[in-house]
């Protein structure tokens, strides 16, 4: 679908950001095409940025009228996107929202909207494409992209296009978007699967598309990629208690694995509470060989230490979470925001 059949629909176009000075303005002039073939907008929602990159887009959002800049006083993404619906969304029919830190085919808005209004989905979930750089990020993404590390999701490795319970945010029908309430402010993580959850649960429809995709770049060093797992873990745990749900077959194996490395220091009282630990770890660093050896792929070994950091700290993140005491105080964000 290409020309007039693609400006049927309006497009919101949303990028949460934070200090993303090196990227934005490559970003938005990638998907710049965007504002042309559809009848989109694109807001840049910042949470505050030091580094130059508020004043980049108030220069380009200077010389054209379907660009803006947006303030998020509450910093993180679903804030973002939220403030962004509920500023503009009343001339919108769909939100389309695109990581500031991603990267993204010059065609990806325009394949988004046809793929929406082809099957009738109220959401279009993609698939994620992970690349690093430097040798522990490639690493990293190997091993995201490989099943020992994202235990098989088929919006980490890809798949035909599906219907599907949860994907890679893309594209949401605003009026679905702000009929469940829009995303969860509590959630700094792990927001878009609760929000695929009520999608379901009110009987809306994703579709996952494999027409197009994002990249990915992930943590470059240990610690963050420790403390985005375990933000990731905690978000989980606090989805699952939201919605008294049970996790899944995929998200009980690695859920096990802080409990393991814990046991591990009754070692000192009996030696075979070491055991499940160094199985735990022997599996891991045997795919890490595997992949070296069978896929002939050097950064295998380090690949399965990145994916041990991921599976302990998101273990270590659900259980800190499942185990806290519980707020006494309500969410601060209710529906009023997003209908507003």
């Amino acid at each position: 679908m290409t020309g007039e059949p693609l400006k049927s629909v309006r497009c919101l176009i949303v990028i949460p950001c934070l200090n993303e000075a090196r990227h934005i303005g490559p970003l938005i002039q990638r998907l710049g095409g965007a504002l042309e073939e559809l009848d989109a907008m694109m807001v840049v929602a910042d949470g505050g940025s030091t580094d130059g990159t508020r004043e980049i887009v108030r220069d380009i959002a200077a010389l054209r009228d379907d660009i803006a800049l947006l303030d998020n006083p509450k910093r993180i993404q679903s804030a973002a996107v939220n403030l962004a619906v509920a500023t503009f969304g009343d001339q919108y029919d769909y939100l389309i929202r695109i990581d500031a830190h991603g990267d993204y085919p010059e065609d990806y808005c325009q394949v988004l909207v046809d793929e929406a209004t082809a099957t009738g989905a109220d959401s279009v979930v993609v698939a994620m494409d992970t690349v690093g750089v430097g040798a522990f990020q490639k690493a990293t993404a190997y091993a995201q992209n490989s099943k020992l590390g994202n235990g098989g999701a088929r919006h980490r490795v890809g798949a035909k296009s599906h219907w599907a319970d949860h994907g890679h945010h893309a594209l949401m029908r605003i009026a679905a978007f702000r009929a469940v309430g829009g995303y969860d402010e509590e959630f700094s993580h792990n927001e878009d699967a609760e929000l695929d959850f009520r999608l379901n649960k009110a009987g809306y429809r994703i579709w996952m598309t494999d027409r197009t995709n994002m990249i990915y770049y992930p943590r470059s060093s240990a610690g963050p990629l420790f403390r985005q797992y375990f933000a990731y873990g905690r978000g989980r745990a606090r989805n699952l208690l939201k919605h008294r749900a049970m996790p899944s077959l995929r998200q009980m194996i690695p859920l096990s694995v802080a409990p393991v490395a814990a046991g591990a220091l009754l070692a000192v009282v009996n030696w075979a509470a070491v055991l499940p630990f160094g199985f735990w770890a022997a599996a891991c660093l045997g795919y890490g060989v595997w992949m070296a050896i069978g896929q002939r792929n050097p950064y295998g070994p380090l690949a399965a230490v990145s994916a041990m950091i991921m599976h302990f700290a998101w273990s270590a993140g659900f259980w800190r979470e499942l185990l806290a005491p519980r707020r006494r105080q309500a969410s601060s964000f209710t529906r009023a925001q997003v209908t507003s």
